[in-house]
């Protein structure tokens, strides 16, 4: 099958080189010059585990290819995927402006296209309910929709695991209210339905809200597990075992149940916004969902704050090197990371922030520039720090020579917002530790 993706971020560019690799044949479509640059070289502009080895297979084998010419793309593709951003506008609502450009130039081709062949437009992007029915709108105001059938198939691809995901999903939401749509989505998507992949065929409303549904409950797990970590370092129970203990309950599940400081990314902020602001529009007042999006805010900072605790006199003119800025490990992404706000904080204090994380420094160095000293080893981004603060849980933060790790210290203090290490471990080790979810000594303890 021959098909368009228009917008190459990680969905776009996922879903494309995916799609190539089950012997479709794919352009990508994007206007970033710089971007298309770096794409037309068969290379991957952003670290995603897995996807550089697919792309740069397809793209010798000439099955994936990228433009930034939409309209030449069209006179093949029976399936147009809209893969473009939805950024949170200044009342949280999804920006919609680039979707519907698409949209918009896709039916303006189609509408002087002298063929009658059926094509399906495909919203990939997360966009709120009610999106594809404004599309269909414009479909039929142009009497186009015997050749243009409107889809919602919304992703549900995590960063650092995008390609496994896209490979092993756990199910595939095909939303139409056409069918030979819906059948043409489910046979692009056969070779994964063989592998017993669930297709749930819906309305283009219920495809749309799935996402943000799902998205949003995944975030309230993140901040219901951070409020009974916070409360764990009062009363001195264990958060890890909690989570566990939950997790075991099939009716909640082992998964997001690991407390840190708070979720971040391109989803889950501005889905949690948008969602909100998709309840006013119609008159849903929510109460946990923005309940969700405050707990998260204020835990940015819980872990953090515990450092006045550790330096009485203030933090001004210490230095605190941070293992981790990605908002999570196996991605480059630091869109809402943690890390953010970390480290305005420490700099706004007069603090001296070193820096190692094994993806994000470039992304993290286009924010601060100088601001920040980047070190390419955690032993090197120590040398010399009052406090070590370890924010992502990478793989390489998790088997530190701790004994090295202090005596390149200037002072020892060490707070572990992901709960890599024991408390005990860290204290036997010579630290003086802040452990997520874990009894702190009352001095130490916020007020």
């Amino acid at each position: 099958m021959k098909i368009t993706v228009v917008g190459t971020g990680y969905v776009g560019l996922v879903t494309g080189v995916c799609f190539a690799d089950l012997g479709n044949f794919v352009t990508c479509v994007d206007i970033n010059p710089s971007k298309l640059s770096i794409l037309k070289r068969g290379e991957v502009p952003f670290y995603e585990p897995g996807l550089s080895e697919k792309m740069t297979r397809n793209f010798e084998a000439k099955r994936l290819v990228f433009t930034d010419n939409l309209a030449e793309t069209l006179s093949d593709a029976t399936v147009i995927f809209i893969a473009v951003g939805t950024p949170p506008a200044a009342d949280g609502s999804a920006d919609l402006t680039a979707v519907m450009s698409v949209a918009q130039s896709v039916i303006d081709w189609v509408e002087t296209a002298t063929d009658d062949t059926p094509r399906a437009l495909v919203t990939k992007s997360t966009v709120p309910v009610g999106t594809g029915q404004k599309i269909q709108g414009l479909v039929d105001q142009k009497g186009l929709s015997s050749r243009i059938k409107v889809v919602s198939n919304p992703e549900f691809l995590r960063e650092g695991s995008a390609v496994q995901d896209f490979f092993q999903p756990d199910r595939i939401v095909l939303g139409s209210n056409d069918e030979w749509a819906l059948d043409c989505l489910a046979d692009l998507h056969a070779p994964l339905f063989r592998r017993d992949t669930p297709i749930i065929r819906t309305d283009l409303m219920s495809s749309e809200l799935s996402k943000y549904a799902s998205n949003a409950f995944l975030a309230t797990k993140i901040s219901f597990i951070n409020e009974i970590s916070n409360l764990c370092e009062r009363v001195g129970a264990n958060v890890s075992d909690v989570a566990k203990i939950m997790g075991k309950d099939g009716r909640i599940g082992p998964y997001f149940l690991h407390p840190g400081p708070g979720y971040g990314g391109s989803c889950f902020p501005k889905d949690i916004k948008a969602l909100v602001q998709i309840g006013r529009e119609h008159e849903v007042d929510f109460q946990i969902v923005p309940a969700v999006e405050r707990v998260n805010e204020s835990q940015k900072q819980h872990g953090i704050s515990f450092l006045d605790g550790f330096f009485p006199s203030g933090l001004s003119g210490k230095k605190v090197a941070l293992l981790g800025a990605a908002y999570k490990p196996a991605t480059d992404d630091i869109r809402e990371a943690p890390s953010l706000s970390i480290i305005s904080h420490l700099l706004s204090q007069g603090v001296e922030v070193s820096l190692c994380d094994p993806e994000a420094m470039p992304n993290i160095k286009g924010v601060y520039e100088d601001q920040l000293r980047y070190c390419e080893s955690s032993y090197e981004a120590v040398k010399g720090a009052d406090a070590v603060v370890l924010v992502t849980e990478w793989n390489v933060f998790r088997d530190l020579d701790l004994s090295r790790i202090l005596s390149e210290m200037n002072d020892n203090v060490f707070l572990d917002l992901r709960c890599v290490y024991q408390l005990q471990q860290l204290k036997e080790a010579g630290f003086r530790a802040y452990v997520t979810g874990a009894l702190m000594e009352q001095g130490v303890l916020r007020t």
